[in-house]
């Protein structure tokens, strides 16, 4: 899941958007993260199962149980609920004729148009996709037990995961103090693209970016992240009367080990970078701030000073809390250090369309999609045949070997220099 961000934050970066919203949709889950001017958001810590706390930086990354093959289900109280169950890929979806009988995202999709059963994802693992399987699914376990018809059932499995999707987004994004309409919202995964209109909407993103190879984007993660080394040791130190020579030792030893980790790793390299960070709080709070230090693992050392240390952190705490609390004792509580391998750039430009795309080459007619409640002709585009700067006003399919992309009517999407889909309100 981290690759994916990680590719996100270059692709958007690359394409002029340094604020994004990632959306990750598979066939299991959806996972969610936040990126603002270019860096991905880390959080300190996490908990794993039975409560138990890692305190490594990772990327934060927010994750429900809403991916292509989860299920849908009324509950004994008569609701509608989708996930966190998922058929996953083995039997996978009811349309999938593989064994599986209780309907999934996929099956709604399938059902209301929006994936073309007879051309499925995944390059030839199956040949068609079982409609009526999808149908008689959704009717059964759905449609029935709401009093509902089987095409408004599935818009409703559709209605439901979208706002369980939009709940995450809020939760990354609203929740930690970011207005999401500041942001454009980048999906990737087999499922993203069929859910990017409906983010929009819901959460009030202005702006969608599809890269040009949704479901293999965390793939591409792993080629273009830089690599990494986390240090986390304990200091719990007071700033006055600090002994800034011994934190200086404890700096050098520790960006020394993480700089040796990184150079042994065995990948190619440009350069290592070793950042460091403290965690600091007011004497009396039980919360620390992460505070940046402006210095580096040097032939003398750091440079690290007390002053250096105070200033960067009453920069951090007045950026957090808009206020700094005068004659209270500070306390370091964590060193933080990080050793960064910088990998060679990754030409972009190589995702972007071929000079033989073209509209002709991308047509592929048209077919009936059900939206809002109604059967509507829709154009239907082979995507990675689009050139650039090709403009199409929805409603309209996009398909591709690795994902599908929904236009939703009053939308329109354009193929930028890079091969991305930029979808904005007309």
């Amino acid at each position: 899941p981290a690759a994916g961000v990680m590719a996100c934050a270059e692709m958007a970066r690359a394409a002029g958007f340094p604020n994004v919203i990632t959306g990750d949709m598979g066939g299991t889950s959806f996972d969610v993260s936040l990126i603002a001017q270019g860096q991905a958001a880390l959080a300190a810590q996490t908990a794993i199962e039975f409560g138990l706390v890692v305190r490594s930086p990772m990327i934060q990354i927010e994750t429900i149980g809403a991916g292509g093959g989860s299920i849908a289900s009324v509950d004994a109280g008569g609701m509608l609920q989708v996930g966190p169950e998922s058929a996953g890929s083995v039997p996978g979806p009811a349309c999938y004729g593989r064994g599986n009988t209780r309907p999934t995202v996929t099956d709604a999709n399938v059902l209301l148009g929006r994936i073309a059963a007879d051309r499925p994802l995944g390059g030839g693992l199956l040949q068609v996709l079982d409609a009526k399987k999808a149908e008689d699914a959704i009717r059964t376990h759905v449609a029935e037990p709401l009093g509902l018809d089987v095409m408004a059932a599935a818009e409703a499995i559709l209605t439901v995961a979208n706002a369980r999707m939009a709940g995450a987004i809020r939760v990354v994004s609203i929740e930690r103090g970011h207005d999401p309409r500041e942001f454009a919202y980048m999906p990737f995964g087999g499922g993203g693209g069929l859910h990017v209109c409906a983010m929009m909407r819901e959460v009030g993103v202005t702006t969608g970016i599809v890269p040009r190879y949704p479901g293999v984007t965390s793939a591409l993660g792993c080629v273009i992240a830089d690599i990494r080394h986390d240090g986390v040791q304990t200091v719990n130190l007071m700033l006055e009367g600090l002994d800034a020579a011994a934190l200086d030792a404890r700096m050098v030893d520790a960006g020394r080990e993480a700089h040796r980790v990184v150079a042994e790793a065995g990948l190619s390299v440009e350069r290592i970078d070793v950042l460091y960070e403290l965690d600091m709080h007011y004497l009396g709070q039980t919360h620390t701030v992460s505070v940046p230090l402006p210095v580096t693992l040097g032939e003398a050392g750091t440079g690290v000073t007390a002053d250096v240390i105070r200033e960067a952190f009453e920069a951090a705490y007045g950026a957090a809390f808009s206020r700094l609390l005068l004659g209270i004792p500070l306390r370091i509580v964590t060193l933080r250090t990080a050793a960064i391998g910088r990998r060679p750039a990754f030409d972009l430009t190589a995702l972007a369309p071929s000079a033989g795309a073209s509209l002709e080459l991308a047509r592929r007619g048209t077919r009936q999609v059900y939206l809002d409640g109604a059967w509507r002709e829709t154009a239907i585009w082979s995507r990675l045949d689009l050139p650039v700067g090709t403009r199409i006003a929805g409603p309209a399919v996009f398909e591709q070997p690795d994902a599908t992309v929904l236009l939703d009517p009053g939308l329109t999407a354009e193929v930028d220099a890079l091969g991305n889909l930029v979808i904005l309100r007309s």
